[in-house]
């Protein structure tokens, strides 16, 4: 089991940018394939990107495609998303997961994904 915690949201004007960062403890981080899921409130939880346990595949959302960067740095045991040209329709609560295999093939859903973090807010204002 990882256990994940996010960071890096907030506030933020339309057009601007936020790096998201996602903290994980546990034996299995480094070869799992790690992935950042957005809910806004009445919608369904929604898959933005994924990589791959060595960094070298990623997969986005045609909705952040891009826009929004997903990297790792396993000797940190972190997970980053880097989200420019931010819109109000980007607000939501972000989530981290880790994936219970090393890379997740299309279609990628929130089953594929065992661990969830708490979350951490994003509102972009316009």
């Amino acid at each position: 089991q990882v256990q994940l915690v996010e960071s890096g949201g907030g506030l933020v004007q339309a057009g601007g940018s936020l790096r998201l960062s996602c903290a994980a403890s546990g034996r299995t981080f480094s070869s799992s394939a790690m992935g950042w899921f957005r809910q806004a409130p009445g919608k369904e939880r929604e898959f933005l990107a994924e990589i791959s346990w060595s960094g070298s595949s990623t997969y986005y959302a045609d909705s952040v495609k891009g826009r929004f960067t997903i990297s790792r740095d396993n000797a940190k045991n972190t997970v980053y998303l880097q989200m420019n040209s931010l819109k109000p329709g980007d607000t939501a609560v972000y989530f981290c997961a880790a994936a219970k295999v090393a890379f997740v093939y299309y279609p990628v859903t929130p089953r594929d994904f065992g661990s969830w973090g708490l979350g951490t807010q994003v509102t972009v204002s316009s």
